[in-house]
């Protein structure tokens, strides 16, 4: 599959590098332009694959860089801005963008926003923010779950640790991605104990369900999978 082109815009030239630079190191080709007028440009040649576009921009914001390109691309677009009211969020997704990430921000999480994204992108046949894995189905579009068909009754943080894991498939994911991408925060030494308690709350209600299976699996020395086995 073809290397996903990003293009980053921000008029602080060192943040639309670094997130240029921490996309590169995700493996993605990534390039950062400096102002909302060069952000259009880019973004209506048709050659990205997705766009990360700061909101206040002299000249032309995002909102309206979004405006502009929603009139002729589908192209994803994530907001990363430091206006971080809910009125701000809700603008901009109603103006078609498909996520926003408030500064200060991790990286690691704006990274795992755009894979997350670029995935949604390569398999539109599947329902918008449905996944599922073992037996286990998220909805991140309504914040529901359910494991085997019984509805699940997670807190915010329990439910995006299990959407992070059904994400990957079976993969494992480590503590610190799944701390850094549900909590929004920098990964601590107090952090993988904050996470350890969550899985094991997740473990306890998808057993209330099933208890003959163990659903979420320690991976030891590097994080946490789905136990694909489970639901078969």
């Amino acid at each position: 599959m073809a290397q996903a082109r990003i293009l980053v815009a921000d008029d602080e030239a060192a943040i639309a590098d670094l997130v240029a630079h921490v996309l590169t190191s995700e493996g993605f080709e990534a390039k950062a332009v400096y102002s909302g007028a060069d952000a259009l440009a880019e973004l209506l040649t048709g050659s990205y694959s997705l766009g990360v576009l700061d909101i206040m921009m002299p000249g032309i914001d995002g909102f309206e860089v979004c405006r502009r390109v929603r009139a002729a691309s589908d192209v994803p677009i994530i907001f990363l801005s430091a206006k971080d009211e809910e009125v701000d969020q809700v603008v901009g997704l109603s103006l078609g963008a498909d996520d926003y990430v408030c500064k200060p921000f991790s990286p690691r999480v704006l990274a795992a926003r755009v894979k997350a994204r670029l995935r949604t992108r390569e398999h539109p046949e599947a329902s918008p923010g449905v996944v599922e894995e073992a037996g286990i189905r998220v909805d991140e579009s309504c914040h529901e779950a359910s494991f085997l068909g019984a509805p699940l009754r997670l807190t915010p943080k329990e439910f995006g640790i299990l959407a992070a894991l059904v994400r990957a498939g079976g993969a494992p994911v480590a503590a610190r991605d799944l701390y850094e991408e549900v909590w929004g925060e920098p990964f601590s030494l107090s952090a993988g104990n904050s996470v350890m308690v969550h899985i094991r709350h997740l473990r306890e209600k998808l057993a209330e369900i099933d208890s003959s299976r163990d659903c979420i699996s320690t991976v030891w020395g590097v994080g946490y999978r789905i136990a694909t086995g489970a639901g078969n």
